[in-house]
């Protein structure tokens, strides 16, 4: 493995074996206050790949944000092969807001790979793929549910490129979605470059879970780990992920109050009863049942429904014969050493 030159970003060099954090500029408020957009370089000793990880596309989906805090204060990342890119807030404005979406409105993630003269949301696109994706050759992108909706923990790409797919089974979740490329996401726009994207999905908007978190930082080490940008290590005996072929959402048939009697990772069989709607006067209820076999990878939180309303997100299991015991000893699986975090 041959010696690493500098890394060069925003004007700064990064040694070989060393780390910093470079502001690069995004744009000014009316307040004359200027934004811009903070990333992490860690930069090895030896050349490997660049491995580029972000967050908060999304300005309130913050559980990536504590995912990538915790990746920089790893050990293992100080002596990684390659470089990696950390971005815990892409979306600074709506972070400050708490907000999903930018000032103007617009979605961050529909507006790649963006340009230099458009919009707020094109030109904070433009720059991400200039500076961060173009020069990277695989990216994590970080993200949680929305709009009142939690997400098991799950890895979604493009499953039909043998690459890809074979990091989204090296991350490490309970499911593995095969998803198709949205128009103006961040993932689409890397992957027409011709790089393998992983989207990270787990947990609740302006929320943090301790499991999603967990898991999406051993994710991210394993991604390293099985691209060699980090040594590799005694390997504990893990379960495969269920890879789906179909997930659907269950939706409201009446307006009402939602009573969920099933939860995130509930293995469910066709015809279970999922939870009740209920007129809020007490005149009507109805039963919402399971369409087939899956498993819960997505949940609305908020009781209050209208028809129509996304409930419960399901996942088909290929074979459920083994997809409880696989669940199960996923979370069973997180434990200390996977992290080896420096607290």
């Amino acid at each position: 493995m041959t010696r690493a030159a500098p890394f060069e970003l925003g004007g700064t060099s990064i040694p070989p074996g060393g780390r910093g954090t470079i502001e690069l500029p995004m744009a000014k408020l009316y307040t004359h206050n200027e934004i811009t957009l903070p990333v992490h370089v860690v930069h090895g000793r030896r050349s490997g790949p660049t491995l580029f990880v972000c967050a908060a596309v999304h300005g309130d989906e913050i559980n990536g944000v504590e995912i990538i805090r915790r990746l920089l204060n790893t050990k293992a990342v100080n002596s990684l092969k390659g470089t990696l890119l950390a971005v815990p807030v892409v979306n600074p404005f709506g972070f400050i807001q708490r907000a999903r979406y930018l000032p103007d409105r617009r979605d961050l993630n529909r507006s790649f790979p963006g340009t230099p003269k458009g919009s707020q949301a094109g030109r904070l696109a433009h720059l991400f793929m200039t500076e961060i994706a173009e020069r990277s050759d695989i990216g994590i992108d970080l993200h949680t549910g929305s709009n009142f909706r939690s997400n098991l923990p799950q890895v979604r790409a493009c499953l039909h490129d043998p690459l890809t797919l074979d990091l989204a089974v090296a991350f490490g979740t309970p499911v593995v979605v095969p998803s198709e490329l949205r128009e103006g996401s961040l993932r689409e726009a890397v992957a027409s470059l011709g790089k393998p994207v992983l989207v990270y999905e787990g947990g609740e908007a302006l929320y943090f879970n301790e499991t999603a978190i967990r898991m999406g930082l051993r994710g991210i080490l394993n991604v390293m780990r099985h691209t060699g940008m980090l040594a590799g290590r005694r390997k504990r005996k893990t379960p495969e992920p269920i890879i789906t072929d179909r997930t659907s959402w269950v939706r409201a048939s009446m307006s009402g109050t939602f009573s969920r009697r099933v939860k995130l990772g509930d293995l469910v069989k066709k015809g279970q009863l999922l939870g009740r709607l209920s007129d809020p006067l007490g005149d009507a209820s109805e039963d919402v049942l399971t369409p087939f076999t899956g498993v819960v990878i997505g949940q609305l939180n908020l009781p209050l429904a209208h028809e129509g309303d996304a409930l419960i997100h399901l996942a088909k299991v290929p074979d459920s014969s083994g997809a409880e015991e696989a669940l199960d000893n996923f979370t069973s699986t997180l434990t200390d050493e996977d992290f080896g975090l420096e607290r």
